[in-house]
């Protein structure tokens, strides 16, 4: 499930198997789907 949360003043959509964050919630659902809950390899 993705979680909304506040950073920096702005929305931001959190995966929440690997934490990683998306501007676009569309975005963070699509990955969601298909993430298999390990660290990804490059920061954002």
């Amino acid at each position: 499930m993705v979680e909304a949360t506040e950073r920096d003043g702005l929305t931001w959509y959190r995966c929440t198997k690997c934490e990683m964050l998306f501007e676009d919630r569309n975005e963070a659902v699509q990955h969601e789907r298909t993430c298999d809950a390990e660290e990804p390899e490059y920061l954002q």
